[in-house]
This record gives structure tokens, C-alpha cells and sequence, in this order.
């Protein structure tokens, strides 16, 4: 009888792993199929980064999303 492999430390909390996703393809309606996207940094804010995904074909605009940091705010002052 084969045991199940018990959850190390980095399988504790099953959602961890889905914190932080990354698209690969996306559907790029200019070109009319899924394309190889390239994540572009739009804005930092407090709240977290927010990006944007485009075609590397064409680089029209595939989507977006903004990335919750659960860190508080440094303020740097020069």
C-alpha cells in the first residue's frame, strides 16, 4: 500500500502557490489568437504594482492586473 506524500513545508498553505500568477499567453484581438505576453510595470502604488500585459507580436494592450503587496510603504526622502 503506497502512502500520499505528506505536505512539506512549502505545500503548508495550498493557496501560497496562487498568490502571484503570471500570464503566458493571452488573447491579443489584433492578431486573433493567443500570443506570448510581456508583463510592463504602469504604476507604483501603495497598494500594490499595477501592470499591464501586452502582445510580443504587435504590443497591443492584453490585459492588466495589480499585484497586492502586503508590505507596508517605505518612504524614501532624499
Amino acid at each position: 500500500m503506497r502512502r500520499r506524500p505528506q505536505p512539506g513545508p512549502s505545500q503548508a498553505d495550498p493557496s501560497a502557490q496562487f498568490r502571484s500568477l503570471n500570464a503566458t499567453l493571452l488573447f491579443c484581438p489584433n492578431c486573433k489568437e493567443a500570443t506570448p505576453a510581456r508583463e510592463r510595470l504602469l504604476l507604483v502604488l501603495p497598494s500594490g504594482n499595477k501592470y499591464e500585459y501586452v502582445c510580443s507580436y504587435c504590443g497591443t494592450s492584453t490585459g492588466e492586473k495589480i499585484d497586492q503587496d502586503h508590505q507596508a510603504p517605505t518612504l524614501i526622502i532624499p
